[in-house]
């Protein structure tokens, strides 16, 4: 099959991760054929797992398919066409996918219309009720449907592609249900408790924009859906959105230290930095950590909303990890007593 997919060569060799790292897992991607996820599909099968793409375009979708199995040995990665947010096909996709490889370690949810994001005064509730459809009760019906054996297996990753809570300018309905999401991961993550009893971990990833470098005349062409950053942290002033192998490779660094950051959200700056990423322009990388927030506050989640009446007294206590003391827990409920 021809490549019909815009695909370049993976960068999991920048991670520092085994090939063997997740030999033996099987993962389901949702949205596995698309930008962000055909990067973490062929990411994670490099680092040794069986990949199942859930998605609804099968064209795309047996593409994809056809190159992680090149890339790897043929039986690698199963297309199964799926409409995530339909219990039926969900529950279908799931049968096959225990059919091909006995069981499910690590579940992706990323599938989203991005065809659909509008303002908030300009959505239709059509539009509406069908991203949440996709984001919301899509990963709902994963979590349900694969979680319960992660936890009798004691084994097993659940992530999410989270955003930013809004936009400065960009489609409102699309951050609505994605916010929405989140809030239901982290809730999974307190629901299960500690990743050391469950062997399962729960984090939020967000890549930031993720797709090819921008070329120099994209900003004319481009439709003005979403802001695009100036400047991405590592890839400097006017790269563009980073690529979907290196959003993807990230990804997979964040899954093999799961049970680290369970309950967590991690941006891609702050895994990459982690793990010494070369990134492209460092200077651009911020000396201290930066862009997590932890003890149930998600990452970047709350990042656009502004602190209220600012108190010149007291002024407002950072939750940044970096200035806590050294060896100290770092606790919300403790700045609010």
């Amino acid at each position: 099959m021809d490549n019909i997919l815009d695909t370049a060569p993976l960068t999991m060799d920048k991670t520092g991760l085994q090939k063997n790292a997740l030999k033996g897992d099987v993962a389901v991607v949702t949205g596995g054929a698309g930008t962000i996820g055909l990067g973490v599909a062929r990411s994670l099968a490099w680092a040794g797992a069986n990949i199942v793409i859930a998605g609804r375009n099968e064209q795309n979708g047996k593409a994809a398919e056809d190159i992680i199995n090149r890339e790897n040995k043929p039986g690698t990665a199963l297309f199964i066409r799926t409409d995530v947010a339909d219990e039926a096909s969900m529950k279908s996709m799931a049968k096959r996918a225990f059919s091909a490889f006995g069981k499910v370690d690590i579940l992706v949810n990323n599938a989203m219309d991005m065809s659909l994001g509008a303002s908030i005064l300009k959505t239709s509730i059509e539009a509406l009720d069908r991203q949440y459809q996709v984001a919301v009760r899509g990963a709902l019906l994963g979590i349900q449907t694969f979680v319960p054996g992660m936890v009798e297996r004691h084994h097993g990753v659940v992530t999410y592609i989270a955003t930013a809570f809004r936009y400065p300018s960009g489609p409102g309905n699309y951050c609505a249900v994605k916010a929405a999401t989140s809030s239901m991961m982290m809730s999974l993550a307190a629901e299960l408790g500690p990743a050391g009893d469950t062997g399962v971990g729960v984090f939020m990833y967000v890549p930031t924009l993720v797709g090819r470098p921008r070329r120099p005349d994209a900003d004319a062409q481009r439709p003005r859906t979403f802001m695009l950053p100036s400047s991405i942290i590592g890839y400097g002033h006017g790269y563009g959105p980073i690529p979907p192998e290196d959003a993807g490779a990230t990804l997979t660094y964040c899954i093999v230290h799961a049970a680290e950051i369970h309950g967590s959200g991690v941006n891609a700056g702050q895994a990459q930095k982690r793990m010494n990423w070369p990134f492209p322009e460092p200077d651009t990388v911020p000396g201290k950590d930066f862009d997590r927030i932890r003890d149930q506050v998600m990452v970047r989640m709350f990042g656009y909303v502004g602190p209220g009446w600012q108190d010149k007294i007291e002024p407002l206590v950072t939750v940044n990890r970096s200035e806590a003391p050294p060896d100290e827990p770092l606790s919300i409920s403790a700045l609010l007593d």
